[in-house]
């Protein structure tokens, strides 16, 4: 049987998850391995090195840099406060002393009797990486982290902006094709994840950002709105490390496009549920997801489980999402796979598809086509 390797996104009913939650610098994991935990609990933490401030004693009291440790009032290495006096000279018969005082709070970290600068270096900045989602320990990295594991409902999209959050599930529409207007998101959206139909606007956003929605997932977004929530252009570029505070998760595209319905029906199927969202985005090479998680409980698995991390290919019989004009954004089953190369209009010769929708068969070039993946 034919087959054609296209990237796709994936929405899966029942798969097992494996995500890495490791430190940015070695630190000390706090959970032990086969430990349940929930999204909140911390996995691993450590402390950054906090910011260098540097001062020039030797130009401040006009000396030779070989005598600043001379004039140091207080040791290198101890702890120091904001103002604290650091050094003095003696002046004459004990006036016109000239001093030097600490830019910060932190520690006197060394002092140099080459340049007669003194590092001080502000205290260490504390970082803790969370479970992310509810699961099992179930491998750890000394010192770096560990990986945690669990199985439920996966969603991927194929946009997003904003960071990792969890919260529960909450539809705010009856249709797929329904868009969030503001009118819909009150309070009572806080901590929650809202999901739409076809689109939110950007006043709608806002004020879910405000209300502290912990995520909002719809089928398409308008790229001009972006910078008005961002405060840059967005280029082709990594997101996820934006402080937003409310991620994004598009599942379809940019401008007003219907949810995929197995997308919409697996959300509206799990609402009340808590999830785990993250916003974080690739397009370039080691492309990453926006990603939706929704873990379930042991007696809710039915068993019939398939990796996220393993693809088959587009074959006939494959659900496909089509990327480009003039059919884009719209879902169709292949129902032939031709092995010739075929002349498109642009004179080209390209491998195509031959992709059913709404009871009409079109013939698609492969590249202009997205696997679905679906169990």
């Amino acid at each position: 049987m034919a087959h054609s390797y296209t990237p796709g996104l994936k929405v899966l009913h029942e798969t097992v998850i494996t995500k890495d939650r490791i430190l940015p610098l070695k630190g000390k994991v706090v959970v032990e391995k086969g430990q349940d935990v929930q999204p909140s609990d911390v996995v691993a933490k450590t402390d950054l090195p906090g910011n260098v401030q540097m001062v020039n004693i030797a130009n401040i009291l006009n000396i030779d840099p070989g005598d600043v440790n001379s004039v140091l009032v207080v040791p290198v290495g101890s702890q120091v406060n904001k103002d604290d006096l650091i050094a003095e000279t003696k002046g004459f018969f004990g006036f016109f002393k000239s001093s030097v005082k600490s830019p910060t709070d932190g520690t006197l970290e060394s002092v140099s009797d080459v340049t007669g600068q003194a590092v001080f270096r502000e205290a260490p900045i504390p970082v803790e990486v969370d479970a992310y989602m509810r699961g099992k320990v179930i491998d750890i990295l000394p010192e770096e982290g560990v990986t945690i594991q669990t199985r439920g409902a996966f969603i991927q999209g194929i946009f997003g902006i904003g960071g990792e959050s969890q919260g529960e599930l909450l539809v705010l529409v009856d249709d797929r094709g329904a868009e969030i207007t503001p009118e819909m998101i009150q309070p009572d959206v806080e901590g929650k994840i809202i999901v739409g139909g076809s689109f939110i606007s950007l006043e709608a956003y806002q004020k879910a950002i405000r209300l502290r929605a912990a995520g909002v997932v719809v089928g398409g977004f308008n790229y001009s709105d972006l910078e008005p929530i961002l405060g840059y252009t967005l280029g082709v570029a990594i997101t996820g490390s934006e402080s937003i505070g409310t991620p994004l998760v598009v599942t379809e595209g940019y401008g007003k496009i219907k949810m995929g319905e197995r997308t919409f029906d697996l959300l509206r199927q799990n609402q009340g549920r808590n999830a785990s969202i993250n916003g974080a985005t690739q397009i370039r090479a080691g492309v990453i997801r926006p990603e939706i998680v929704i873990p379930k409980e042991d007696s809710e698995l039915t068993g019939e489980v398939k990796s996220p991390e393993t693809g088959e290919g587009v074959q006939v019989g494959s659900l496909v999402r089509i990327i480009r004009a003039p059919y884009f954004g719209l879902l169709g089953k292949i129902v032939k796979l031709p092995a010739e190369l075929q002349q498109m209009e642009s004179e080209t010769m390209v491998r195509v598809a031959e992709v059913e929708i709404d009871g009409e068969v079109y013939t698609i070039p492969r590249s202009n086509l997205e696997m679905v993946e679906t169990n």
